[in-house]
Formats: structure tokens, sequence, C-alpha cells
């Protein structure tokens, strides 16, 4: 995160989910359908728990706008 931006947001819980996300998207490799597929396969997650997220991340689009 830039140093404005720390400065504004500080340790909130916004700025952690904000920095977190920066660092997934950083280091996270391949295709990210198919990770989500695995994951579903695998059991890591199941349908209802993706499509929440699927939910929430719309609605936070929605805020982003």
């Amino acid at each position: 995160m830039n140093s404005l931006f720390n400065s504004m947001m500080g340790n909130t819980p916004i700025a952690n989910l904000i920095s977190q996300y920066q660092n997934f998207r950083n280091t996270f490799k391949g295709d990210p359908q198919q990770k989500i597929q695995e994951m579903l396969n695998s059991g890591q997650i199941t349908q209802q728990q993706l499509n929440q997220a699927q939910n929430m991340a719309t609605q936070f689009k929605k805020f982003l706008k």
C-alpha cells in the first residue's frame, strides 16, 4: 500500500483486508477458475460458500463504483 493510503486508513479492518488482497493478488499464480474448481472438488469449500463469496464480491464491486 502506498504511504498516503496508510496515513489515511491506518490499521483498520478494511485496510487489513485490502492489504491481504493485494498480497494475494501479487503472489497468486495460475488460473483462478481452475483453482476454485479444485477447491470445490477437494471439499476445501462448498458450493454454498462459493455462492456467498460471489455475492459478497458483487456487492463490494457496487460499493467501489
